[in-house]
């Protein structure tokens, strides 16, 4: 039967979980087995590359017919970006790290369903006057990007749920099990936006080393920096750090963030690195939950066991 919320009523799907739109790893084969497993497939378009969606968004056809979406890193893309995903007539578009104004009526016009992630109260806010359909709170647990002086996930997602209300919250961070969604419900959340877990299936775009890292990993094996963002000379706002397993470039300028940006050489021998095979061409993110992970299974598989998980710690709480 599934899990029932004002998230899963809105969009039309069976469980209220969502697949994080991961540039890097969240393609048309993973959003797609996540949608015919019954969650939210969101594909992780990042900077709205032509290329990539040309050769992705034909594969969200083994998605059956089921909903599915597109996110986008507001920082990186225009107003051609958002055009070109809506061609497609995706059932959501998600807008993270950034300001979402220019793009929001856009998208609210042709009746697709707003989500904007939000890192703090100051995004919640901007979140809500802007009209989104859905809302997801991220807490700093979580993989990959987010906020550099943001709030854990467990008292910053109950805090959004009540400036949102009633509009749906998300709760994103730590988030790699069905534990982790019964919690997301009992905090008020109508869903959850998940990540890392999601990076260990057999669908995923990610190098195998990686998805053996991520089976392998530890929380405490896990670190938010700039440093890897820097020198791979990447763009990323500096209000935003990324959550990482270890990494050689880590040890060697952990605290060295300003010595390294002023350092031309050091990001030269990255890309040397990443050349040569020394270095994944990506760091790998992965969050604080990554202990739970311990399998690479089809995401679709997946997205019912955690869904099965969750209405059983839901039963166990007494909650249904």
């Amino acid at each position: 039967m599934g899990l029932s919320t004002r998230f899963t009523e809105l969009l039309g799907v069976q469980h209220p979980i969502v697949l994080a739109p991961m540039g890097g790893s969240a393609g048309g084969a993973l959003a797609a087995a996540v949608s015919r497993g019954g969650g939210l497939g969101m594909l992780g378009s990042a900077n709205g590359d032509p290329e990539w969606l040309a050769r992705e968004l034909p594969l969200m056809a083994e998605a059956a017919g089921r909903p599915w979406g597109i996110g986008f890193l507001t920082w990186q893309i225009d107003a051609d970006a958002i055009e070109r995903a809506l061609e497609h007539r995706p059932r959501a578009v998600m807008l993270s790290f950034g300001d979402p104004s220019p793009f929001a009526e856009r998208i609210r016009a042709v009746d697709t369903v707003l989500i904007i992630q939000v890192t703090d109260l100051e995004e919640a806010r901007q979140a809500v006057d802007l009209g989104a359909d859905v809302i997801v709170a991220q807490g700093t647990e979580s993989g990959g990007h987010g906020a550099r002086q943001g709030r854990s996930t467990l008292p910053f997602v109950p805090v959004v749920v009540d400036l949102a209300a009633p509009v749906p919250v998300l709760a994103a961070g730590g988030i790699a099990d069905g534990r982790g969604v019964a919690a997301a419900l009992a905090l008020g959340a109508a869903g959850a936006l998940v990540g890392t877990r999601f990076q260990a299936t057999t669908e995923a775009l990610v190098d195998p080393s990686t998805a053996k890292a991520i089976v392998e990993g530890h929380g405490e094996d896990t670190e938010r920096n700039r440093v890897l963002d820097i020198a791979r000379g990447s763009r990323w706002p500096s209000k935003y750090t990324a959550r990482t397993l270890g990494h050689r470039y880590l040890d060697l300028w952990r605290g060295r963030e300003a010595e390294l940006a002023a350092d031309p050489r050091a990001r030269h021998d990255y890309q040397q690195d990443v050349a040569q095979g020394e270095i994944p061409s990506l760091p790998m993110w992965a969050g604080e939950a990554v202990d739970l992970i311990t399998d690479l299974p089809s995401a679709a598989d997946l997205v019912a066991t955690l869904a099965a998980q969750a209405e059983d710690a839901l039963n166990r709480a007494g909650r249904l």
